[in-house]
Protein backbone atom coordinates (compact mmCIF):
# COMPACT_ATOMS: atom_id res chain seq x y z
CA UNK A 1 0.00 0.00 0.00
CA UNK A 2 1.44 3.36 -1.03
CA UNK A 3 1.48 6.39 1.24
CA UNK A 4 0.07 9.82 0.43
CA UNK A 5 3.66 11.04 0.01
CA UNK A 6 4.42 8.34 -2.58
CA UNK A 7 1.20 9.05 -4.48
CA UNK A 8 2.28 12.67 -4.93
CA UNK A 9 5.69 11.83 -6.36
CA UNK A 10 6.21 12.35 -10.10
CA UNK A 11 6.40 9.35 -12.39
CA UNK A 12 7.70 8.48 -15.84
CA UNK A 13 5.06 6.99 -18.13
CA UNK A 14 5.40 5.29 -21.53
CA UNK A 15 2.33 4.43 -23.60
CA UNK A 16 1.78 3.29 -27.18
CA UNK A 17 -1.23 4.86 -28.87
CA UNK A 18 -2.99 4.41 -32.17
CA UNK A 19 -3.28 8.12 -33.02
CA UNK A 20 -4.71 8.58 -36.50
CA UNK A 21 -5.32 12.28 -35.79
CA UNK A 22 -1.68 13.16 -35.01
CA UNK A 23 -0.93 16.31 -37.00
CA UNK A 24 2.83 15.76 -36.99
CA UNK A 25 2.43 12.18 -38.22
CA UNK A 26 0.32 13.38 -41.13
CA UNK A 27 2.70 16.22 -41.99
CA UNK A 28 5.78 14.00 -42.09
CA UNK A 29 4.00 11.18 -43.89
CA UNK A 30 3.01 13.63 -46.64
CA UNK A 31 6.67 14.64 -46.86
CA UNK A 32 7.69 10.97 -47.10
CA UNK A 33 9.56 11.23 -43.80
CA UNK A 34 8.88 7.95 -42.04
CA UNK A 35 10.81 8.43 -38.80
CA UNK A 36 10.71 11.47 -36.53
CA UNK A 37 11.02 12.22 -32.83
CA UNK A 38 8.99 14.82 -30.93
CA UNK A 39 11.01 15.90 -27.88
CA UNK A 40 8.80 18.64 -26.46
CA UNK A 41 5.20 19.86 -26.73
CA UNK A 42 3.87 23.20 -25.50
CA UNK A 43 0.33 24.54 -25.58
CA UNK A 44 0.26 28.26 -26.43
CA UNK A 45 -2.46 30.61 -25.14
CA UNK A 46 -3.99 31.23 -28.57
CA UNK A 47 -4.86 27.55 -29.05
CA UNK A 48 -1.71 26.61 -30.96
CA UNK A 49 0.36 23.55 -30.06
CA UNK A 50 4.10 23.80 -30.59
CA UNK A 51 6.11 20.61 -31.20
CA UNK A 52 9.91 20.39 -30.99
CA UNK A 53 10.89 17.76 -33.57
CA UNK A 54 14.16 16.02 -34.49
CA UNK A 55 14.58 14.57 -38.00
CA UNK A 56 17.58 13.53 -40.11
CA UNK A 57 19.29 16.47 -41.78
CA UNK A 58 18.71 15.15 -45.30
CA UNK A 59 15.01 16.02 -44.96
CA UNK A 60 15.55 19.77 -44.43
CA UNK A 61 14.73 20.71 -48.03
CA UNK A 62 11.32 19.02 -47.74
CA UNK A 63 10.12 21.36 -45.00
CA UNK A 64 9.71 24.31 -47.40
CA UNK A 65 6.87 22.41 -49.10
CA UNK A 66 4.60 22.55 -46.05
CA UNK A 67 1.71 24.99 -45.98
CA UNK A 68 -0.36 23.56 -43.08
CA UNK A 69 2.28 23.85 -40.36
CA UNK A 70 4.69 26.63 -39.45
CA UNK A 71 8.31 25.75 -38.78
CA UNK A 72 10.16 27.95 -36.29
CA UNK A 73 13.80 28.30 -35.23
CA UNK A 74 15.37 25.28 -36.90
CA UNK A 75 18.95 24.38 -35.97
CA UNK A 76 21.30 21.65 -37.09
CA UNK A 77 22.66 19.38 -34.36
CA UNK A 78 25.08 16.83 -35.76
CA UNK A 79 23.21 14.80 -38.38
CA UNK A 80 19.78 16.03 -37.29
CA UNK A 81 17.60 19.09 -37.70
CA UNK A 82 15.79 20.30 -34.60
CA UNK A 83 12.84 22.61 -35.25
CA UNK A 84 9.61 23.88 -33.71
CA UNK A 85 6.40 23.18 -35.64
CA UNK A 86 3.12 24.91 -34.84
CA UNK A 87 -0.23 23.18 -35.46
CA UNK A 88 -3.63 23.13 -33.77
CA UNK A 89 -2.50 19.99 -31.96
CA UNK A 90 -4.32 16.72 -31.26
CA UNK A 91 -6.15 15.27 -28.27
CA UNK A 92 -3.18 13.18 -27.12
CA UNK A 93 -0.59 15.95 -26.76
CA UNK A 94 -3.19 18.42 -25.52
CA UNK A 95 -4.36 15.95 -22.83
CA UNK A 96 -0.81 15.29 -21.63
CA UNK A 97 0.04 18.99 -21.39
CA UNK A 98 -3.30 20.06 -19.89
CA UNK A 99 -2.91 17.63 -16.97
CA UNK A 100 0.35 19.25 -15.85
CA UNK A 101 2.63 16.61 -17.40
CA UNK A 102 5.41 17.30 -19.88
CA UNK A 103 6.50 15.23 -22.82
CA UNK A 104 9.96 13.68 -22.93
CA UNK A 105 9.63 12.08 -26.35
CA UNK A 106 7.12 10.78 -28.89
CA UNK A 107 8.15 8.69 -31.87
CA UNK A 108 6.29 6.73 -34.51
CA UNK A 109 6.57 2.95 -34.59
CA UNK A 110 4.28 1.59 -37.32
CA UNK A 111 1.37 2.93 -39.34
CA UNK A 112 -0.50 5.35 -37.03
CA UNK A 113 1.04 4.17 -33.76
CA UNK A 114 3.25 6.39 -31.62
CA UNK A 115 5.07 5.81 -28.34
CA UNK A 116 4.71 8.72 -25.90
CA UNK A 117 6.93 9.07 -22.84
CA UNK A 118 6.11 11.82 -20.37
CA UNK A 119 6.61 12.92 -16.78
CA UNK A 120 3.38 13.19 -14.79
CA UNK A 121 3.40 15.26 -11.56
CA UNK A 122 1.85 12.38 -9.60
CA UNK A 123 0.49 8.86 -10.01
CA UNK A 124 -3.02 10.29 -9.87
CA UNK A 125 -2.23 12.65 -12.76
CA UNK A 126 -0.79 9.76 -14.79
CA UNK A 127 -3.91 7.67 -14.21
CA UNK A 128 -6.08 10.68 -15.10
CA UNK A 129 -4.25 11.13 -18.42
CA UNK A 130 -4.66 7.45 -19.30
CA UNK A 131 -8.36 7.47 -18.31
CA UNK A 132 -9.00 10.63 -20.34
CA UNK A 133 -7.36 9.13 -23.44
CA UNK A 134 -9.39 5.94 -23.04
CA UNK A 135 -12.55 8.04 -22.67
CA UNK A 136 -11.63 9.75 -25.95
CA UNK A 137 -11.61 6.24 -27.51
CA UNK A 138 -7.88 6.01 -28.12
CA UNK A 139 -6.50 2.50 -28.42
CA UNK A 140 -3.52 2.50 -26.06
CA UNK A 141 -1.09 0.13 -24.41
CA UNK A 142 0.77 0.99 -21.20
CA UNK A 143 4.46 0.16 -21.73
CA UNK A 144 5.65 1.22 -18.31
CA UNK A 145 5.06 3.48 -15.29
CA UNK A 146 8.05 4.22 -13.09
CA UNK A 147 7.56 6.27 -9.94
CA UNK A 148 10.41 8.54 -8.87
CA UNK A 149 12.38 7.04 -5.98
CA UNK A 150 15.23 8.45 -4.00
CA UNK A 151 18.58 6.79 -4.64
CA UNK A 152 21.45 7.59 -2.27
CA UNK A 153 21.22 9.95 0.71
CA UNK A 154 23.65 12.49 -0.73
CA UNK A 155 21.18 15.12 -1.89
CA UNK A 156 18.25 16.70 -0.12
CA UNK A 157 14.81 15.69 -1.37
CA UNK A 158 14.42 19.02 -3.18
CA UNK A 159 17.83 18.76 -4.82
CA UNK A 160 17.35 15.20 -6.02
CA UNK A 161 13.82 15.87 -7.30
CA UNK A 162 14.92 18.99 -9.17
CA UNK A 163 17.94 17.29 -10.77
CA UNK A 164 15.94 14.17 -11.68
CA UNK A 165 13.26 16.24 -13.40
CA UNK A 166 15.90 18.39 -15.13
CA UNK A 167 17.65 15.29 -16.44
CA UNK A 168 14.42 13.63 -17.60
CA UNK A 169 13.13 16.83 -19.23
CA UNK A 170 16.34 17.35 -21.21
CA UNK A 171 17.75 20.37 -19.39
CA UNK A 172 21.26 18.93 -19.69
CA UNK A 173 20.86 17.96 -23.37
CA UNK A 174 22.32 19.92 -26.28
CA UNK A 175 20.38 21.81 -27.36
CA UNK A 176 18.36 22.08 -24.18
CA UNK A 177 14.84 20.69 -24.43
CA UNK A 178 13.66 22.86 -21.56
CA UNK A 179 14.83 26.14 -20.05
CA UNK A 180 15.32 26.89 -16.37
CA UNK A 181 12.24 29.15 -16.54
CA UNK A 182 10.02 26.44 -18.03
CA UNK A 183 11.30 23.85 -15.56
CA UNK A 184 10.73 26.20 -12.63
CA UNK A 185 7.11 26.68 -13.73
CA UNK A 186 6.63 22.91 -13.66
CA UNK A 187 7.97 22.84 -10.10
CA UNK A 188 6.06 26.00 -9.13
CA UNK A 189 9.13 27.81 -7.82
CA UNK A 190 11.09 30.79 -9.11
CA UNK A 191 13.93 30.31 -11.64
CA UNK A 192 16.46 31.75 -9.18
CA UNK A 193 15.37 29.33 -6.43
CA UNK A 194 15.54 26.36 -8.81
CA UNK A 195 18.94 27.45 -10.08
CA UNK A 196 20.29 27.61 -6.52
CA UNK A 197 18.80 24.20 -5.61
CA UNK A 198 20.40 22.61 -8.67
CA UNK A 199 23.74 24.35 -8.13
CA UNK A 200 23.96 23.11 -4.53
CA UNK A 201 22.86 19.64 -5.60
CA UNK A 202 25.48 19.38 -8.34
CA UNK A 203 28.14 20.57 -5.89
CA UNK A 204 27.13 17.84 -3.42
CA UNK A 205 27.29 15.20 -6.15
CA UNK A 206 30.75 16.35 -7.22
CA UNK A 207 32.02 16.39 -3.64
CA UNK A 208 30.62 12.89 -3.06
CA UNK A 209 32.16 11.64 -6.32
CA UNK A 210 35.66 12.98 -5.68
CA UNK A 211 35.66 11.93 -2.01
CA UNK A 212 34.79 8.35 -2.94
CA UNK A 213 37.20 7.75 -5.84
Amino acid sequence: MTSAYEENLPCRVSIEILNEKCKMLRIFRNLEIHRFNVVDVRRLPRGITRHLVRVPVEHLAKFSKRVDARMRNSVRVGEEIVAWFETDGCDVCNTIVSKGAFLITAWNTEKDKLVYTFIAPSMGAAQNIILTLETLNFELKILGIERYRRRIQVLTKKQEMALWLALEAGFFDYPKKISISDLSRKLKISPSTLSEIMRRGIRRLLEYYFENL
